[in-house]
């Protein structure tokens, strides 16, 4: 019961900010980031958990598994934060969200699903002139 309520009440939340936080059309684009490995946009999801409104930015990498055995966590970030720079903010539109969430995974899961056999990372940023800036949890 109380795990219904919270989706209902997280599904209320995320229709209400919906409304009001659009994203800008941008046209599409190739996405390659640094590590050269292959990605997708997924979807978008805006919610306004208690620290603001919060923009996810969800992608697919179907070779994620194989990309997180050889990447550091420097060369994987670097991709994220590439996503963030490149994708997400282009497609902001006001007003804008306090944070950022880029994730990667490795095929579609709803979002909030467990998937323990499925890699699957992100990492968060808040605008600031123009860029992404990390944020630390």
């Amino acid at each position: 019961m109380i795990a219904r309520l919270s989706a209902l009440t997280l599904l209320a939340s995320v229709m209400a900010v919906s409304a009001v936080a659009d994203l800008s059309p941008v046209e599409p684009q190739d996405l390659t980031p640094p590590s050269g490995q292959p990605v997708e946009f997924y979807e978008t999801i805006m919610d306004q958990p208690a620290m603001g409104l919060t923009a996810r930015f969800r992608f697919l990498a179907p070779q994620l598994s194989h990309y997180l055995d050889s990447l550091s966590y420097e060369e994987l970030e670097a991709d994220l934060s590439y996503l963030c720079d490149s994708y997400a903010l282009p497609r902001l539109s006001v007003p804008e969200p306090a944070m950022i969430v880029i994730s990667l995974t490795e095929a579609p899961v709803e979002f909030g699903a467990p998937a323990p056999d499925m890699a699957q990372v992100f990492e968060a940023y808040h605008p600031a002139d123009g860029s992404c800036e990390w944020e630390a949890f």
